[in-house]
């Protein structure tokens, strides 16, 4: 992968959580913390660990290797998810958009939550990451869904589309 694809998937991420956390901001309280037994018990839960998830590789990518991810129970609701993602999203964008091809290539040393060690060229791990967003907005989707909200299209192509349509207007 070439540094402006990466850039174009982290475009992608970053548009697909806003319209994520959008389709969220019709819930009550209790909807957006009820337990609904998916892989994270509810919406939060499952926005936390996405946010978690792209803190903890970010922190990889910096030569840190945390432990655990943070809990999701310090978000009180959408609004703290959103102020704390914020600032995440901007160094995440930051740090995609100052790759060289050789950073892409260069491989990582990390150790998982478990402590399992790892090694991998740095363009897997960024195309990971933007898989585990797709994998659980998509969980995020039956969610809303269940609590009787509307979710919203987060594809891929429908991001391009959109990119299309703004390009061609």
């Amino acid at each position: 992968m070439t540094p402006d694809e990466i850039r174009l998937l982290y475009d992608y991420n970053s548009w697909a959580n806003h319209r994520a956390l959008g389709a969220c901001a019709a819930l009550t309280h209790e909807q957006f913390t009820r337990h609904l037994g998916s892989s994270f018990s509810s919406v939060r839960d499952t926005l936390a660990h996405i946010m978690g998830g792209e803190w903890i590789w970010l922190e990889r990518w910096h030569g840190r290797l945390p432990t655990s991810l943070p809990s999701a129970e310090q978000y009180a609701d959408l609004a703290s998810v959103r102020a704390n993602w914020g600032p995440l999203e901007r160094d995440l964008l930051d740090f995609v958009a100052g790759l060289t091809p050789d950073d892409l290539a260069r491989t990582h040393s990390i150790r998982t939550t478990a402590g399992v060690p790892y090694t991998h060229p740095l363009w897997q791990m960024l195309q990971h990451l933007v898989n585990h967003g797709t994998y659980h907005r998509g969980q995020l989707t039956t969610l809303l869904r269940q609590l009787g909200a509307k979710p919203t299209a987060t594809d891929l192509i429908a991001f391009y589309r959109e990119r299309a349509a703004q390009a061609s207007a």
